[in-house]
């Protein structure tokens, strides 16, 4: 690895070429004719919309380098979807939304101050690497959020909640870190 490609290594973590798949529990089969996605909470235009919708909603494509909290990074992932911000532009939050909830299949939930989740780079992804996200990558939508381990970058997205209070998701009821930044190695704290 050369000098530049260090720096971009976090402390801990190992340098890897393939894209692993971990997840909790069993890949959801989803039907696209009935999926959604809903954000509601503080804002003042809460919205739903099917996936034809979604894939309406103004896009990007952003490079971003990935962490698992296992120990292996990958970098220069290539993501197309709709930036976290775009949904918030759309939304609206009100002052008081500290933070946003992310809900999931499964049960899944995870958890984000909002200024985390206003990043430059945080994406609800449908794209990977010029193809539609495979079942076990997240599809129809899942959220990267690059600056924080891949917990938080939730797969099978179904909802967003804008909240005043934290409300910490699957893994971080479970000792995980609620913060989960990986330049300072916080991959556990008190449940």
């Amino acid at each position: 690895m050369n000098e530049k490609n260090s720096k971009r290594l976090p402390p801990g973590q190992k340098l890897i070429e393939d894209f692993p798949v971990l997840h909790y529990g069993s890949v959801p089969k989803i039907d696209i004719n009935k999926w959604d996605f809903k954000v509601t909470g503080l804002v003042k235009n809460p919205i739903i919309l099917n996936y034809n919708e979604f894939l309406k909603l103004p896009s990007v494509e952003i490079k971003t380098d990935f962490h698992c909290v296992t120990g292996w990074s990958k970098f220069d992932l290539i993501w197309k979807g709709v930036l976290f911000k775009t949904i918030a532009e759309i939304v609206k939050p009100f002052s008081e939304a500290k933070y946003v909830i992310i809900y999931a299949e499964n049960d899944y939930t995870t958890n984000l101050p909002i200024e985390v989740a206003l990043d430059d780079d945080v994406i609800f992804a449908y794209e990977y690497d010029g193809k539609p996200l495979t079942p076990e990558h997240g599809y129809p939508v899942r959220l990267v959020v690059p600056k924080r381990y891949a917990y938080k970058s939730a797969k099978w997205v179904r909802a967003v909640e804008f909240s005043s209070q934290d409300k910490p998701g699957f893994w971080e009821k479970r000792g995980y870190s609620n913060s989960a930044d990986p330049w300072k190695e916080e991959r556990y704290g008190i449940p």
